[in-house]
């Protein structure tokens, strides 16, 4: 047995030389593998590892794909590591098919340029020039990876979290398995767009959007973008208006006018089939069809086409951020046309109202989904704090008896009734918090005789109103954030359509009975708020509103920020605020 020392000599040199020459072995064999690589026909799978690893290709359009860098490396992983877009150093038919529906981005509302739609033809052309290079043919074939990747999921859950907005919608329930999508139904696939295409909302609702976008984008093009001129006074039927030669063309354009239809000749009166023509265009964008060409008016003509194509393109954004299902069929309100559709199985309106939504101004009615589960019949109203201070403290100020003309009482923590006159104490209590007013069930009440609970957040819901005279107003923002419904009778029916025993003369006993009534629901209606500017009906007619709350001016900000577009915080002040009513 040798010594310690002498032993642990010997067995480090051993150590060294099994080093040199593994050192010496891997560097053999990374010169093999090299000259593989370079074999005329052989590929490595080393520079798309490389690629993928970097996070960032150069000449991208957005270059960094740090965002999707987990799902490319595991995409690659999952087809060992080999190139998915080329074989034989020739681009695939599936390359090519995803190229073209990058390529036409624009119809499902989305940017071309997101998905370097521009960029391709080069890079096809560079490829047939040099496809024996493998780091050429990697840097292609990956940046087709993230592109797909991209255009896929931005068609599918949309391009922005909505919660950047401070809305009460979630669409990261929605994503998909990108990696798995590409390797199982794209890259092999005999109708690429068919596959992007099942990635959509399978709604009716928004295949008419797209319908229409392509319709507005030709429009667009066609339009010459001449403004209509302003006058002192509103134009009136029968009156001369210069602008009439171009009213004329637009109308016509966007099918307000018949082709035959308008003014004969040169003629600049301002009658007959012009002036229905413009009643059409009033009506389809929320503006009283009196058939005169006022500021209001005006503006709606002299807004861009290529504005309405923006309008609808962040419609079908807002569509992609719902669900794609619901346990049962949903309610939904759109705030900018200040109106309520409850849909039927097939995702078709079955019942539809005028809504009064909240004010633009401080009280605006939040966007989001939740479930009614109950509705109350002769319901009381408790006033919100701010509203019991900053306005029926001071109508008490002024007439003591305010309260009692206009069926409120005052009720302390438990609910229960405090008499007596009023007096400082009693407005002192009122503007803490310590007392609160309610207004007691009846032909008074704020909330009508019914009000549709889904339990939320912002404290919003559903419910009647005595002010009936609103709904003749074709802007209704005028609540304090709750929304108010317009036929409230006949929406409790269609709520209460699957409980037995709940018909029309049951529903008007329980509005006029002797106390509240809570009627609970078997199962949980789907609520959305929603907030599109741009609405499809049924018949193909395109409709479009004010953007009231300037959400869409927030959305256009952000999405001109660029790529990739979630996670920016919201551009508008406010949006976070709770209304209550």
């Amino acid at each position: 047995m040798g010594h310690p020392v002498s032993l642990g000599m010997e067995h480090g040199l051993q150590q060294w030389e099994r080093g040199c020459i593994l050192r010496v072995l891997s560097t053999v064999f990374g010169v093999f593998l090299v000259a593989i690589a370079s074999a005329p026909g052989q590929q490595t799978p080393c520079p798309l590892c490389r690629l993928a690893d970097t996070g960032t290709l150069p000449d991208l359009r957005w270059p960094s794909f740090q965002d999707r860098q987990i799902e490319i490396r595991k995409f690659y992983d999952s087809i060992g590591d080999s190139l998915a877009w080329t074989r034989e150093g020739e681009v695939t038919p599936q390359a090519v098919m995803a190229i073209r529906v990058l390529q036409k981005a624009a119809l499902k509302g989305l940017d071309p340029e997101d998905y370097d739609g521009s960029r391709w033809e080069g890079r096809l052309a560079n490829f047939v020039r040099h496809p024996e290079l493998p780091e050429e043919v990697a840097h292609f074939d990956v940046a087709l990876t993230v592109s797909v990747m991209r255009y896929a999921s931005d068609v599918h859950s949309g391009r922005v979290n909505p919660k950047a907005f401070c809305f009460g919608l979630d669409n990261s329930q929605k994503q998909c398995d990108l990696a798995a999508l590409l390797r199982d139904h794209l890259i092999h696939s005999h109708d690429v767009a068919a596959e992007l295409n099942r990635l959509e909302p399978p709604f009716e609702g928004y295949r008419r959007t797209e319908a229409a976008l392509e319709t507005y984008l030709k429009l667009a093009r066609e339009d010459d973008g001449e403004r209509l001129p302003a006058t002192i006074k509103p134009v009136e039927p029968g009156t001369s208006y210069s602008g009439a030669g171009r009213l004329t063309r637009l109308l016509r354009l966007l099918g307000d006018l018949p082709a035959s239809g308008g003014p004969a000749g040169n003629s600049t009166i301002y009658e007959g089939a012009l002036v229905e023509a413009v009643k059409h265009f009033q009506m389809r964008h929320g503006i009283d069809p009196d058939g005169r060409i006022g500021k209001g008016t005006l503006k709606e003509l002299n807004t861009p086409v290529s504005y309405r194509v923006r309008q609808l393109d962040m419609v079908l954004e807002r569509w992609r951020w719902v669900p794609e299902t619901f346990p049962r069929p949903p309610i939904v309100v759109n705030i900018p046309e200040f109106r309520l559709r409850a849909y039927n199985d097939r995702y078709q309106p079955e019942l539809e109202m005028k809504v009064i939504v909240g004010k633009a101004f401080r009280r605006q009615t939040p966007v989001f989904a939740n479930s009614m589960t109950h509705l109350i019949f002769r319901p009381y109203w408790n006033v919100p704090l701010s509203i019991q201070r900053n306005e029926l403290v001071p109508h008490i100020l002024k007439d003591p008896a305010y309260l009692a003309k206009n069926e409120y009482e005052v009720v302390d923590s438990r609910e229960h009734v405090v008499p007596g006159a009023v007096t400082p104490e009693l407005i002192r209590q009122l503007r803490s918090g310590r007392l609160s007013i309610r207004q007691v069930p009846g032909d008074k009440n704020a909330l009508g005789h019914v009000k549709f609970m889904f339990p939320n957040e912002y404290n919003v819901y559903l419910h009647g109103t005595p002010a009936k005279k609103l709904f003749a107003k074709s802007r209704r923002d005028f609540s304090h954030g709750c929304i108010r419904v317009e036929k409230p009778e006949e929406l409790a029916l269609w709520v209460l359509r699957g409980k037995p025993g709940w018909d029309l003369d049951r529903i008007q006993a329980a509005e006029n009975g002797a106390k509240p009534l809570q009627v609970n629901l078997d199962s949980p209606i789907p609520v959305l708020v929603v907030y599109g500017t741009a609405v499809v009906v049924q018949d193909g007619g395109v409709y479009f509103f004010d953007d009231i709350y300037g959400h869409d001016k927030s959305l256009l900000e952000l999405l001109d920020n660029g790529y990739p577009y979630s996670g920016l915080p919201p551009t508008s002040a406010g949006l976070c605020r709770r209304p209550r009513e």
